[in-house]
């Protein structure tokens, strides 16, 4: 018989079970115990009148886990010294979606050498989120994969879907069965209006194909998610940062019936893909802020210990320790300088 199937398919590796990879490598009680504490924080600063603001701060991908584990525990310093007035969430980001191609993050490729060893780098992911829990700070990661998060949600505190899936079904149907807080950024095109649609979508009832623990196809069936809000991150167009573009934004979320809610990508299309230029955004969303504004509940920072981005693919020994392989970040100095400068100015908040 004609062969008509996985004709372009060279090999098919078993994973291990979702439940199998959560018994190897499990939560302790303590750590499940924070995630629920830090998610219930995280929800009331999206959506009640907590006045701290929430920071999301961290490299722009995890790809070497002794320099994650080093800026995890100088992060969990920093947020003990705000945490009156800044709730700071790292990013622990280990799948990245590509334009074309390219390395697609510690759990596709976790040895950087196009082995796509996947079964090692959900194992990477998971003690490394666990590492991040035990120094005390919340994490965030973008959920790219479908099957991911039956790996490793359980460890996450905020979760994001990015400009590229925000309009796809299948990302809005796995949003509203996540058990964190999720943002939505806008289109690529700089578009608010889809990232209130998957809003919406995600907080409604859904059924859609999936995997159960077990690792059996499934139709999985959710409830809803009631904790999603929407980060602007810039777009084709520029910037959606200014107070013009929050202004139309608190719009938009208004007649959809939703929380006029807002956290800002300080990068991307927002810094011109200038690392340097986040902290300028941070400040105008501070003046907006300090002028009034209620709908600015957090920002997001691309953040490493050390400054820009390297070349990638190369030798891995050539690597240069802390510089991102994905997109520039800044550096230590200037995020610790930048948050206690955020506190300070949050200061009239509370006084």
């Amino acid at each position: 018989m004609q062969r008509t199937s996985d004709i372009n398919v060279v090999e098919t590796r078993p994973l291990p079970s979702p439940l199998a990879l959560l018994a190897e490598i499990p939560k302790t009680e303590r750590q499940a115990e924070f995630v629920t504490r830090a998610r219930q924080d995280i929800h009331r600063l999206i959506f009640t009148d907590d006045r701290r603001l929430l920071l999301i701060v961290g490299p722009c991908s995890i790809h070497d886990v002794d320099a994650g584990r080093e800026y995890a525990g100088r992060l969990a310093k920093l947020a003990g010294e705000v945490s009156d007035r800044v709730m700071i969430v790292m990013r622990v980001y280990f799948e990245k979606p590509r334009t074309t191609v390219g390395w697609k993050g510690l759990i596709m490729d976790p040895r950087l050498d196009g082995s796509n060893d996947i079964a090692s780098g959900l194992r990477m992911a998971r003690r490394f989120l666990c590492d991040v829990l035990d120094l005390g700070v919340p994490t965030a990661t973008e959920l790219l994969d479908p099957i991911t998060p039956q790996y490793i949600a359980d460890l996450i505190c905020w979760s994001a879907i990015g400009a590229r899936t925000a309009e796809s079904q299948t990302h809005r149907q796995i949003a509203s069965g996540l058990s964190m807080p999720l943002g939505f950024k806008n289109g690529t095109d700089g578009s608010a209006q889809t990232a209130i649609n998957a809003i919406r979508a995600a907080s409604q009832p859904q059924t859609f194909l999936g995997i159960n623990l077990e690792g059996s196809a499934s139709a999985v069936v959710t409830a809803g998610n009631p904790n999603c809000h929407i980060v602007l991150r810039g777009g084709s167009a520029g910037p959606n940062y200014s107070a013009a573009h929050i202004a139309a934004t608190e719009k938009l979320l208004g007649s959809a019936g939703l929380m006029k809610s807002i956290l800002v990508d300080c990068s991307h299309d927002n810094s011109s893909k200038r690392p340097e230029r986040q902290p300028d955004v941070m400040r105008e969303l501070l003046a907006q802020i300090a002028a009034g504004n209620t709908s600015i509940m957090g920002a997001m920072i691309e953040s490493n210990l050390l400054a820009g981005s390297q070349p990638f693919p190369q030798p891995r020994e050539k690597l240069r320790r802390g510089v991102s392989i994905t997109d520039p970040c800044i550096d230590w100095p200037t995020t610790e300088a930048l948050v206690r400068e955020v506190h300070a100015a949050l200061a009239r908040r509370f006084s």
